[in-house]
């Protein structure tokens, strides 16, 4: 195997930020922020809107989400 040429796979925890659940695996993904774990320990963090926690399919809850919002934020910052 070549060295230096894969990513850094690690132990990584992703917050849901609509639900504050938070939960630990493994992942590749890069990100600057981190946050101490329930063992003491500090990983990175990554933040998403919607898990297994807040998504309507598994929590049998309707969701609104602003989409209008981040469309005009797209449209402002991309007008010609």
């Amino acid at each position: 195997m070549k060295k230096d040429i894969h990513p850094n796979y690690r132990e990584v925890i992703f917050h849901d930020t609509s639900s504050d659940f938070k939960f630990m695996t493994k992942s590749t993904i890069d990100t600057n922020e981190t946050m101490k774990w329930e063992d003491g320990n500090e990983y990175p963090l990554v933040k998403v809107e919607v898990s297994s926690a807040s998504h309507p399919f598994y929590t049998g809850k309707k969701l609104f989400v602003d989409t209008a919002g981040r469309v005009e934020k797209f449209n402002k910052k991309y007008k010609k």
